[in-house]
């Protein structure tokens, strides 16, 4: 005998190959109840009352049992030894959802048909809010968030830097030729302020000494910019100390997105690092998507632009997206580039896989990598014919204009 099993919102059924219903287990009335066993039954696969009517359909000798889903399935398969298959619809579910109503009228779950239906509608609102919370609280998705509002704080901090270097030029114009980092020159601003308080000693409170220390002084005193007041400063410093706090921001976020892929992406975060791993994420829409992705499709992601103009008949086919900022890609010799990155999605295809659908962290894929990278390395060590080419023929026609 061929068994078919369905689960339904009111309980599990079973059906020979006839259709005709040979048992059956309800669930509790509660709909809070049943909207608890059917998401533990689609997310963690276990459902008493499913387990339990296997165990009863066992004492009949079944051939096989039919069920419709893939966590039907392998409930069955822990619980009985007899070949278990999936079937989309199936004699059970058939049966079931062409009379719900009357079978819950029939063995007793409800005495009305509103009343089924405000069950099923209870339920049906339970499950959406667990479905809508489960999706709320991935973890990923705060990577996601977190590394585009980096994104955004970096261009905040260099069109800010840019303003308060022009902006204090006007006073101290040479600064800006003596100190290139926004973040030690924007502070000098906030805690000094007119060029006339540029002291050894007030540098030196603030960790500037030695040959860098003198020359600032040094300008300060014979600098050509206008003479300003300190009301003229005081809203200088205070955009000066806005960009100090918005750039501190960015380090504790950046700090926080390397814990949280150690938790939601280990594998990917060992490969490539927390910032690229959170990029890829971001780009893909989230950790589920990029481990559906194929390893060609990682390789270019953030590189859509450029794909979509070689698509269009335009440009030549883009070699590395995002994974570029990687120090194995850019800084190896360009022809040696599209062999490395297509190593490195290859292996994050994997990673993102493994974190996804289990989050062990795979040691091997990194040392792999690794290895794969020092062979192209050796493998690839002079250009390829066709570049060396071009490249003698440029510099004969340089040679040429010269002569």
């Amino acid at each position: 005998m061929r068994v078919s099993l369905a689960v339904s919102p009111i309980g599990v059924f079973a059906c020979d190959e006839k259709g005709e219903l040979i048992a059956y287990r309800l669930f509790p009335k509660d709909p809070v109840e049943i909207a608890s066993k059917l998401a533990s039954y689609y997310d963690e696969e276990k459902l008493e009352e499913l387990e339990l009517l296997l165990k009863e359909l066992e004492d009949k000798n079944p051939e096989e049992v039919v069920v419709e889903d893939e966590a039907a399935h392998r409930i069955a398969k822990r619980v009985l030894e007899i070949p278990v298959s999936v079937l989309t619809p199936n004699q059970a579910g058939k049966r079931v959802r062409s009379s719900l109503t009357s079978l819950a009228e029939t063995y007793g779950f409800v005495s009305s048909k509103e009343e089924l239906y405000e069950i099923l509608c209870r339920v049906n609102l339970i499950l959406t809010r667990k479905r809508i919370m489960g999706a709320a609280e991935r973890r990923d998705l705060l990577v996601k968030q977190a590394i585009e509002a980096v994104d955004d704080i970096n261009k905040i901090l260099n069109m800010v830097a840019a303003r308060i270097r022009e902006w204090y030029s006007i006073h101290f114009p040479e600064m800006n030729r003596l100190i290139k980092k926004h973040k030690t020159c924007i502070s000098l601003v906030k805690e000094v302020g007119l060029r006339d308080d540029f002291t050894r000693e007030r540098l030196k409170e603030l960790g500037i000494t030695g040959n860098l220390a003198e020359k600032l002084v040094k300008s300060a005193r014979s600098s050509i910019g206008a003479r300003v007041t300190e009301e003229d400063v005081k809203y200088l410093k205070r955009y000066s100390e806005l960009w100090l706090e918005l750039s501190k921001l960015r380090d504790e976020l950046e700090d926080y997105i390397d814990r949280v892929m150690g938790e939601v992406a280990p594998n990917i975060r060992n490969l490539v690092g927390s910032k690229i791993g959170a990029r890829l994420i971001a780009l893909a829409g989230g950790l589920d998507k990029l481990a559906e992705m194929p390893a060609s499709t990682i390789q270019v992601l953030g590189a859509e632009k450029a794909l979509f103009r070689y698509l269009r008949g335009r440009g030549t086919p883009p070699k590395h997206g995002v994974i570029f900022q990687h120090p194995a890609i850019w800084s190896s010799p360009k022809w040696q580039r599209g062999k490395i990155a297509r190593a490195l999605a290859g292996k994050l295809a994997i990673a993102a896989k493994k974190d996804y659908f289990s989050g062990e962290l795979l040691g091997e894929l990194k040392r792999e990598l690794e290895e794969r990278i020092e062979e192209i390395k050796r493998k690839y060590r002079r250009p390829p014919r066709r570049a060396r080419v071009v490249r003698a023929k440029r510099r004969g026609r340089g040679k040429g204009r010269k002569g």
